[in-house]
């Protein structure tokens, strides 16, 4: 089946036209797809980034933000960045059992990506398959880190804005803080905060961020209406300058990894190795290999 037709069909509410696009995008078709939606949508709406240490909850937010927004009409993606597997439907979602009442929604699309050795937990194509999902009719891409590494700092590249789920109690805020995680947070969201602890976690963050703290008790859906309007917040409020910021952080990242895909990289360290080149130089001609000479 052609682009145009699968284009086409995902646009009229089809989510195997949808899928089948994506597999194009984390495969090698993706500039081929990227041509044919052309420029990226202008008002798309929020590509909701969902991060945070292992059993913070971040599936049952993610679900119960799907609920949501469908009440509100919306069309939603949701990207779950898996460490290991490929594409498969979405089965990896911590949360199967949640999401599984959106399972045959034909206006909720779930996915996994595998990151397959990216560095940070951050899939290459992810960025390609927000763009894909906005052109095709989705009004909310949800993505869903591994929350290990440098994802949280990758997410803020394509993320508007980056939550940042934490635990009360268990030293989370100390450890975000630590690890660097609430400097990329526009939102920070405390769920189970019906535990003990909670208050003080939340005064905890207080003085480690300025971002919003939205108190949340995902499995019961409680807190939800908060945290979507402290998204709608940002999204009001979110500069220029941070959007400049984000593009800048994209582009370097592609631009990272197609440098790493370089046939010539492998020479080019041998030659430093060697002794034959200095690193400089051999960077320089990575990044604009000499031109042929002529006959």
């Amino acid at each position: 089946m052609i682009i145009a037709d699968l284009i086409a069909r995902a646009r009229n509410g089809s989510p195997r036209a949808a899928g089948r696009l994506l597999s194009l995008v984390e495969g090698e078709q993706r500039d081929e797809v990227l041509a044919s939606i052309g420029p990226a949508p202008q008002g798309m709406g929020p590509v909701i980034g969902i991060t945070g240490p292992p059993g913070a909850g971040k599936s049952t937010t993610v679900a119960a933000l799907v609920g949501a927004y469908r009440e509100r009409g919306s069309r939603v993606a949701v990207l779950a960045v898996d460490p290991s597997s490929p594409f498969s439907g979405g089965a990896l979602l911590g949360d199967r059992i949640r999401m599984a009442a959106h399972i045959n929604d034909s206006d909720v699309l779930i996915r996994s990506v595998a990151t397959r050795g990216h560095l940070g937990g951050l899939a290459a194509a992810v960025p390609a398959a927000i763009r894909l999902l906005g052109a095709i009719g989705y009004d909310v891409v949800l993505l869903e880190t591994v929350g290990v590494g440098q994802s949280e700092i990758e997410i803020a590249a394509v993320a508007d804005p980056t939550v940042v789920i934490l635990n009360p109690g268990a030293g989370d805020a100390v450890q975000a803080a630590k690890a660097g995680v609430l400097e990329v947070a526009d939102i920070v969201a405390v769920n189970k905060a019906d535990r003990d602890g909670a208050e003080q976690t939340v005064r905890d963050l207080r003085a480690e961020t300025s971002a919003p703290i939205v108190s949340l008790i995902a499995a019961r859906g409680e807190g939800i209406e908060d945290l979507m309007a402290a998204i709608e917040d940002h999204r009001r409020t979110d500069s220029r300058a941070r959007r400049l910021a984000r593009a800048r952080a994209q582009i370097l990242s592609l631009a990272q990894t197609r440098l790493r895909a370089q046939p010539d990289l492998d020479r080019l360290a041998e030659a430093v190795v060697d002794g034959d080149q200095d690193p400089y130089t051999a960077a320089d001609r990575l990044i604009a290999p000499p031109a042929p000479q002529a006959d």
